[in-house]
């Protein structure tokens, strides 16, 4: 089991290609609303760049509410997602968008960049179906079951953010 650490920041991570990663398929699912906030400072190309250590992303899809910004939907089209508006909560689409990852012959890695517990139970159903799981979170609030729910864990941490003294 490969688990990273605590990055830094999240542009000083350079991915290392694995050599068993050759022809996995990804499918990376973002949870717009609870991920992509100021406070992370995510960049998503950055979380493909990280996704090259474990396969190639053949779905990239960001999940957005109805109040997300022309700004916010154009950026996640320039860096090669595709933006999914959903009025009402986002996490219902996103299960069932992932619910049928799971059920994809093409798919072998299911990839969720959230910290919401509520996707515990995909990440357990995933596994249940021979599928490999990743999840990328944030502090605070990533859950810890979430996080030791899959297979891999990334966790991100903004250098930026003020520290309390």
């Amino acid at each position: 089991m490969h688990r990273f650490e605590k990055l830094s920041s999240f542009k000083d991570y350079i991915p290392l290609i694995r050599e068993n990663s050759q022809g996995k398929n990804i499918g990376l699912l973002v949870d717009g609303p609870n991920m992509l906030r100021k406070e992370f400072d995510c960049d998503l190309e950055i979380v493909r760049d990280l996704m090259l250590e474990h396969g190639n992303v053949k779905v990239g899809k960001v999940f957005l509410n109805q109040y997300a910004s022309d700004k916010l939907i154009e950026a996640v089209v320039n860096q090669g997602f595709s933006p999914m508006i959903v009025s009402g909560e986002t996490d219902v689409q996103m299960a069932i968008e992932a619910f049928e990852l799971i059920h994809n012959p093409n798919i072998d890695i299911i990839a969720l960049m959230t910290r919401d517990v509520d996707f515990f139970p995909l990440i357990n159903v995933a596994k249940e179906n021979g599928k490999q799981t990743i999840v990328i979170g944030a502090e605070p609030g990533f859950s810890a079951a979430l996080k030791n729910s899959a297979d891999d864990t990334i966790t991100l941490k903004n250098s930026h953010r003020p520290h309390p003294v």
